[in-house]
C-alpha cells in the first residue's frame, strides 16, 4: 500500500476523524451532519435497529484469504460501498463533490452527485474522469425536463441515475429552524419543488421505456413499492429512509431491509443507506441481502476532518474493520455470507448519529 500518509498516520481510528470533522466545522455544519426531522426518532431507529443485530460466528475456517469486493455497474469496486447523494459537500471541503469522487477513485469505490451539490454534473466528469458516478436528481421540471438532466448524464459518462422519491415535502428540520440557519442546498432545493410532488410512477414506466442506463428509486421503505419498482422494471431498488431527515417517525433502515428483499426477490438489485458509520454496519446489511451500501454522513465527516484524503482514510477504517468482521465471522466472500451469521439482540447504548463511537461522550460535547 506504499508509505502512509500523514492523514493515516494522524488518524488511527474513526472517532478520531469524527472529532477532527466537529473541531473543523461551524454549529450549522455540524448539526447538518448529526441532526434529523423533527424528533429525530428516525434517525435515532436508524442505530437502534443495526445496534439490534448480533453476529453469530463460525470458527475453524480458513479465512486467510478473504475478498471483501463487489461488483457494481460493471466494475469491480474493493468494498459494495457507495458514496451517498449529499447535498452541499462544498460545506465541508472547498471541492465538494470533487472531493468525494477523487476518494472513491482513489480507494476504488462509487460516488452518487446530488442535484444540489456543487461542482455539478459536467465538471465533476471532467474533473474525475475515471470514478465510476451515478447522478441523482430533486426532480424541478416536466417529463422533458428530467429527460434533458437524464442525457445530459449519459453524455458526461454516468453509469447510471438516481430519481429520490421521499422528498414530496421538504421536512422540518428543527436543529436548523432552531438557530435560524438557513442551508444554501435549502435555497436551491425550493425552486420548482411542485414538480418532485407530482412524481409519479408513470415517469419511471417512461424512463425505462426511452432509456438504457441504470435506474435506482433511493427511498424506497415498503416491500409494496419495492414490488412496484420491480413491475416498473428499476435496476436498482434504493432502501432509504433520508437518513432520518425526511418523515419522521418512520422505521430504521435494516428494519426495513428484509422485506424489501424478499419483495425484489432477485428482479432487481437493492442498496441499502441507513446510519452506515462502521465496518460491521456494512455486514450486517450485507448479510441481510443487500448488493451494496450508501453511505453518507460519514462520507461529509471524512471531508469535514481532512479533505480527500480525510475521506480516503475513513474507507481505509472501515475495510479493516469489514475484513476483520468477516474474518471473525469465519466468511471469506459475500456470496458466504447471510441472515444465518446474524442474531436479534438488545441494544447496549441509547442510539444517537454518533453512538457507534463510544470514545466520544455528550458531555464532551461532540454530539
Amino acid at each position: 500500500m506504499g508509505t502512509p500518509s500523514k492523514v493515516g498516520t494522524d488518524f488511527q481510528t474513526l472517532h478520531e476523524i469524527v472529532l477532527a470533522a466537529k473541531l473543523n466545522l461551524n454549529q450549522g455544519d455540524w448539526d447538518y451532519i448529526v441532526g434529523g426531522t423533527e424528533t429525530e426518532t428516525t434517525l435515532r431507529r436508524n442505530r437502534r435497529a443495526l445496534d439490534s443485530v448480533a453476529f453469530r460466528p463460525r470458527v475453524l475456517r480458513d479465512v486467510s484469504q478473504i475478498d471483501a469486493s463487489q461488483t457494481f455497474l460493471g466494475r469491480k469496486l474493493r468494498l459494495p460501498l457507495m458514496l451517498a447523494p449529499v447535498g452541499s459537500l462544498e460545506a465541508f471541503t472547498p471541492e465538494g463533490g470533487t472531493a468525494a469522487g477523487k476518494a472513491a477513485g482513489e480507494f476504488g469505490i462509487a460516488q452518487t452527485l446530488s442535484s444540489v451539490c456543487q461542482p455539478g454534473l459536467e465538471q465533476l466528469a471532467q474533473d474525475v474522469p475515471d470514478t465510476l458516478r451515478a447522478y441523482q436528481l430533486y426532480v424541478r421540471g416536466d417529463a422533458a425536463w428530467i429527460d434533458d438532466v437524464v442525457k445530459q448524464a449519459i453524455d458526461n459518462g454516468y453509469g447510471a441515475f438516481c430519481l429520490t422519491v421521499d422528498t414530496d415535502k421538504y421536512s422540518r428540520r428543527e436543529r436548523d429552524i432552531a438557530k435560524r440557519n438557513e442551508r444554501a442546498a435549502l435555497r436551491r432545493f425550493a425552486p420548482g419543488r411542485e414538480w418532485q410532488e407530482r412524481l409519479s410512477w408513470d415517469y419511471v414506466k417512461h424512463f425505462k421505456d426511452t432509456f438504457d442506463l441504470p435506474l435506482m428509486l433511493k427511498g424506497i421503505a415498503t416491500a409494496e413499492d419495492a414490488a412496484l419498482a420491480c413491475e416498473h422494471g428499476v435496476d436498482y431498488v434504493y432502501v432509504s429512509n433520508h437518513g432520518g431527515r425526511q418523515l419522521d417517525h418512520g422505521r430504521g433502515g435494516l428494519d426495513v431491509l428484509p422485506e424489501v428483499v424478499k419483495a425484489v426477490n432477485g428482479r432487481a438489485r437493492v442498496i441499502f443507506d441507513g446510519g452506515i458509520v462502521r465496518g460491521t454496519d456494512i455486514v450486517k446489511a450485507m448479510a441481510l441481502g443487500a448488493h451494496m451500501v450508501a453511505m453518507g454522513r460519514m462520507e461529509c465527516i471524512g471531508l469535514a476532518a481532512a479533505g480527500a484524503a480525510g475521506l480516503v482514510r475513513v474507507l481505509e477504517l472501515l475495510e479493516h474493520e469489514v475484513q476483520i468482521a468477516l474474518g471473525l465471522l469465519g466468511v471469506t466472500s459475500w456470496e458466504t455470507l447471510d441472515a444465518s451469521y446474524l442474531h436479534p439482540a438488545e441494544p447496549v447504548t441509547d442510539p444517537h448519529m454518533l453512538s457507534a463511537f463510544p470514545l466520544l461522550t455528550l458531555d464532551e460535547g461532540y454530539v
